[in-house]
């Protein structure tokens, strides 16, 4: 993924300079991607950075004047309108002032980056004063990774790029391994290399000769937690002046810009109020190999509605052939973090990239405006792990519900967002640039004054008033327009119900027939096989049907990998248990799809990562 990689040292500069020589080479995962280097021996500072070309942060690094100061930022920021003031040339659109004006931010304001809102992470150096300042944006999302040696601190937009030069961080913690198996990603800015740590979020430390002064924040959520809270047409009338002010920053881009459509409730906020001229914003729909879902049938309706294009991308036979590259490039460039079904995401997004270079999501919306929480604990499989490794396991539960302690926005911004949703975010990015209103800055405090704001999702279930409202005023006929889910419609309409019924009942029916499948279920769905049930239930709302692919395409795949002499010897797994649990789900004989996920997740990061020490 694109980002900054580096090392703070008082070592001798040939060392050094050969150390970040192997970091940058690391991060080059496409042909559009743009590298360089810097260093200062007086600071002890050796950083490197990969960004795509022609994004918001290929002019790196940044120099004042004097060269006294000097600034390397990765990512995108959107606290102000980023075109050229004064008009254009004749027959061309305003130019991108790019992120020069970063620079004159870090020099007039004493609390940078406090000021700045997007997600990014940089590395500020101030020769005169002798000091370097490694910060990320206050939510973490463009994570910085780092570990701190005793004559050495590294830090790296990936952990790979530090696995190189530290060969010995090569092991597999056994915490984050339990935390990771439980709660599908490793918490409390901890990871899977022991050694390893995740810079906290909105961290500004400080370096002097070569060696950690301050590990400082400039931002807590407490200063938003203890807001005043208001009414419901107060906070509505902020919302909806917030989101109407601040989404056209997230548009303004010298690079193309496409918006992915969904069926809910989060996209069509975007196009409500994006107000793009016709056939200017193209769109698209990732969609599945039996019928077209939801999501493709109603983002179709929505770009009609808007006058924009839209087409879908699919993802089906083309990508189950090529599923064993995938998944193992999802497990490298993510670190880990994305599983391995998030590669028919990597496929996806490279055919994305093809359509526009940036794109523009409702990720987050749901999660900030209505906190929905995305995951939870789950409890593996009886037996499948060795008995003394379920002491992690249930560490893990543990320390989940203590993060739960406290306002619900802060749990969904502040540590659900970068721990959790950062897996698919860094897989994404390596592919084109992607965008989400609803992590602005203000957008988020707005959230934390909402009414019962600090009330989880699953107390107040039916919270989508405020979403729908702003819709309708945005937008009177996508209003109109019922959701994947059956929500709104023409008010007061009698088949409302019904079709939010139906639209319900088949959402559970295919759950219930694809992951959620019940172990009883599998057996009358296994002796009911020649009548392929699954055409009647599959494809209807996702696009990706995990439980049958690994029993049918792709179990050829799932028994090479997972029954291999390196897996059946992983010393967290029981070597019967694993392969009774692959075999009976390729039979279909069970459902294990979750298992199954994780377990080829584990076995290609120990491959990638561990084995190759």
């Amino acid at each position: 993924m694109p980002g900054i990689v580096g090392i703070i040292t008082k070592r001798p500069r040939p060392w050094a300079q050969k150390q970040l020589k192997e970091m940058v080479a690391v991060l080059l995962h496409e042909p559009n991607y743009i590298s360089s280097t810097w260093d200062d021996e007086s600071l002890g500072v050796y950083a490197g950075w990969a960004a795509r070309k022609n994004s918001f942060a290929d002019e790196m690094p940044l120099k004042h004047d004097g060269k006294d100061r000097v600034l390397l930022f990765s990512g995108e920021e959107y606290s102000g309108p980023r075109t050229a003031d004064g008009p254009a040339a004749e027959g061309r659109a305003p130019q991108r002032k790019g992120p020069c004006y970063l620079l004159q931010r870090a020099q007039e304001e004493a609390d940078f980056p406090r000021s700045l809102n997007g997600r990014f992470h940089g590395l500020l150096a101030d020769r005169s004063a002798g000091l370097t300042l490694l910060f990320n944006d206050r939510f973490g999302m463009h994570r910085l990774y780092y570990h701190q040696a005793a004559d050495a601190f590294y830090f790296a937009v990936e952990a790979k790029a530090i696995l190189a030069v530290v060969p010995e961080l090569r092991h597999v913690d056994g915490r984050g391994l339990g935390e990771f198996i439980s709660c599908g990603c490793v918490l409390e800015n901890r990871t899977l290399f022991p050694g390893i740590s995740v810079l906290p979020p909105g961290s500004a430390w400080v370096f002097r000769n070569g060696k950690i002064e301050d590990k400082g924040t400039y931002f807590e959520p407490s200063e938003w937690e203890n807001q005043t809270p208001l009414e419901p047409g107060s906070y509505y009338e902020e919302l909806r002046g917030v989101f109407a002010a601040r989404l056209p920053r997230y548009f303004d881009s010298r690079e193309p810009v496409a918006i992915s459509l969904t069926g809910g409730l989060d996209t069509r906020m975007i196009m409500a109020w994006a107000k793009a001229e016709p056939g200017s914003l193209p769109s698209y729909t990732f969609g599945g190999p039996y019928r077209d879902c939801q999501d493709v049938i109603i983002a179709r309706k929505v770009a009609s509605i808007c006058r924009q294009p839209h087409q879908v991308i699919p993802v089906g036979r083309e990508f189950l052939s090529h599923f064993a590259e995938l998944a193992e490039r999802t497990i490298y460039l993510s670190d880990g973090c994305a599983p391995v079904n998030r590669a028919a995401d990597l496929y996806a997004n490279r055919i994305a990239a093809e359509i526009a270079p940036v794109r523009m999501t409702g990720n987050y919306g749901s999660e900030i405006l209505r906190r929905l929480r995305a995951f939870k604990p789950v409890t593996p499989k009886a037996g499948l792990f060795c008995p003394e490794f379920h002491t992690q396991i249930d560490r893990a539960r543990q320390t989940y519900v203590r993060q739960l302690d406290g306002h619900a926005v802060t749990f969904t911004a502040f540590r659900q967002a970068p721990w959790y949703q950062y897996g698919l975010l860094s897989l994404e990015q390596t592919q084109l640039t992607l965008r989400s209103p609803f992590l602005d800055n203000e957008l988020v405090r707005t959230a934390f004054r909402a009414p019962n704001a600090s009330i989880p999702k699953s107390d107040i279930f039916e919270d989508n008033e405020d979403c729908s409202r702003l819709i309708a005023d945005g937008s009177p006929a996508l209003h109109r327009l019922r959701t994947d889910r059956g929500l709104g419609g023409e008010p007061g309409s009698w088949t409302t119900p019904i079709a939010r019924g139906y639209q319900e009942f088949t959402f559970r029916a295919e759950y219930a027939y694809d992951y959620g499948m019940p172990q009883w279920l599998v057996r009358i769905d296994h002796a009911l096989s020649p009548l392929h049930l699954e055409k009647l239930f599959l494809g209807r709302h996702k696009f990706c049907h995990y439980r049958v692919w690994y029993r049918d395409q792709l179990s050829d795949y799932v028994r090479q990998i997972l029954l291999d002499s390196r897996s059946l010897a992983r010393p967290y797994v029981d070597r019967k248990a694993l392969e009774s649990t692959v075999e009976r789900h390729v039979k279909g004989q069970t459902n294990s799809t979750t298992e199954i996920h994780r377990l080829l997740t584990l076995e290609l990061l120990h491959r990638l990562f561990v084995d190759a020490n």
